[in-house]
């Protein structure tokens, strides 16, 4: 009996590897960190049959051609604002920057492209329904324009609020541009979006896969969650537009999350930053607005936004830049925690020079190949001398950092490798006791919820999901 192989299949097995080790030496010259490129560069070369079309649309992050069209089309955008006199109101309201808090966190007026800016105000929003209910009241207020963006939007009873609220201000007269991500609202139908268009509101997609090199594209996503009313109310933080946010869905429920609302100078970086993705989307700049005053007092802000076509891991280096900076303590909310080795070196030098180094992490799943990488670092962290807690009532999904006794910082970045390179995310650093007071005794209350890992817990997990965790962390890089 003849048992060898034909040679047309022979001949395509034999592509098939070949194209597996170009690839691999591709993944090992352009994926950005090491890890990431020898997790890639090793199944490609022994696993080429089941890893060459993930890697197509997952492992090239670099990925030349979009990230030169995004920058290409930021410096338009930039040269149009300039055209509108836009950076000049900045001027009266910059920081003097004398701040002992804002002094510790040295990289940042480099870090950010956004100014640090004085004379805010800034409302801590705990959970779905107060988030919603001030973003609804906003946006039922507004009389000129409303700039909307979201990670996700569903056709679901908070979804269709926010359909009916956008429709009666276009109805209005008002300019109403939302912003939604196409990955992350994929589910949303056709009908949601053309009710919109038809009704006068401005909808459109953020999208990186345009282009015939880009056309398998679906690992860049646009993360931020973004609503300014009239150039003078705004918002970001966690949510998204979903009944889940509320925490009207088990075994994820309750849900745990928060958002702030901002005034002051600081709103004008929120409309800037939309109006980057806005214009990469349409190639046209929205309404933007600027008052003629702010209120003459308030905290220090400074906008960070940062995203895969930056020069530099300015998400990455943002957290290296607080846990580095604390003093006494840095306590940190994430629903996922897959640090890069920069970020997890940070938080061990911090445990050792005996700062209260706190990570609060989700004690239920809602991607179990993460949680069971997350977990495996979870144990690590705790090793390292730090305090690592799990929310017990539901899923935790906030993003919140807070450092030394002024500085916190909330947004829509997590602790992981995604919001580090592959997202584009945007966080707001507040200078202010009274208000990290605010964010201490919520932190407080939350940790109070929650258990804290002790020594030994590892100890008691079963080897199988043992094994499970260690395979894993091992393509953690590339989640």
């Amino acid at each position: 009996m003849d048992y060898s192989i034909p040679p047309l299949l022979g001949y395509l097995l034999a592509l098939v590897q070949l194209l597996g080790i170009a690839t691999a030496i591709h993944a090992v010259f352009t994926v950005r960190t090491a890890q990431g490129a020898i997790a890639w560069a090793i199944a490609l070369l022994f696993m080429p049959y089941l890893t060459l079309l993930p890697y197509l649309v997952f492992g090239r992050s670099t990925f030349d051609a979009y990230i030169k069209a995004r920058r290409h089309a930021d410096r338009e955008m930039r040269n149009a604002m300039t055209n509108l006199n836009w950076r000049p109101w900045a001027e009266e309201a910059l920081a003097a920057l004398e701040s002992e808090a804002y002094g510790n966190l040295r990289a940042m007026p480099r870090l950010s492209r956004m100014p640090c800016l004085a004379n805010n105000q800034v409302r801590l929003l705990i959970d779905g329904e107060a988030t919603f209910a001030a973003i609804f009241a906003a946006i039922g207020a507004a009389r000129q324009a409303i700039l909307i963006q979201f990670f996700t939007v569903h056709d679901d009873a908070l979804g269709r609020r926010l359909q009916t609220l956008l429709l009666e201000r276009a109805a209005a007269g008002v300019v109403v541009c939302l912003l939604y991500d196409s990955i992350g609202s994929h589910g949303l139908p056709r009908s949601y979006i053309e009710r919109l268009r038809s009704g006068g509101v401005q909808i459109e997609a953020f999208a990186t896969r345009s282009g015939m090199l880009n056309r398998f594209q679906v690992n860049f996503r646009n993360h931020r969650k973004i609503v300014v009313v009239d150039g003078e109310c705004g918002f970001i933080g966690g949510h998204n537009v979903s009944d889940l946010y509320l925490g009207l869905k088990p075994p994820l429920a309750p849900w745990r999350d928060t958002h702030i609302e901002l005034h002051g100078p600081v709103v004008a970086c929120l409309q800037e930053s939309f109006a980057e993705d806005w214009f990469w989307a349409t190639r046209q700049l929205p309404p933007l607005i600027l008052p003629e005053a702010y209120p003459g007092s308030g905290m220090l802000c400074q906008v960070l936004t940062s995203g895969p076509a930056d020069a530099q891991e300015t998400c990455s280096l943002f957290f290296v830049e607080a846990i580095h900076a604390a003093r006494e303590r840095v306590w940190i909310t994430s629903p996922y925690f897959i640090p890069d080795e920069a970020v997890f070196a940070a938080l061990r030098l911090a445990a050792l020079r005996n700062v209260d180094v706190r990570i609060l992490l989700p004690a239920r799943p809602d991607h179990r190949t993460v949680f069971a990488a997350s977990s495996l670092y979870a144990f690590e962290a705790l090793h390292a001398g730090v305090r690592v807690f799990r929310y017990q009532p539901g899923f935790l999904h906030q993003k919140v950092v807070l450092i030394d006794q002024d500085a916190a910082a909330i947004g829509s970045a997590n602790l992981d490798n995604r919001s580090f390179r592959l997202n584009f995310e945007i966080m707001l650093l507040t200078v202010d006791r009274g208000f990290a007071t605010e964010v201490e005794r919520m932190l407080e209350d939350d940790f109070a919820q929650s258990r804290e890992l002790a020594a030994g817990d590892d100890q008691n997990i079963h080897r199988l999901r043992q094994l499970g965790m260690r395979v894993a962390r091992l393509i953690s890089p590339i989640l």
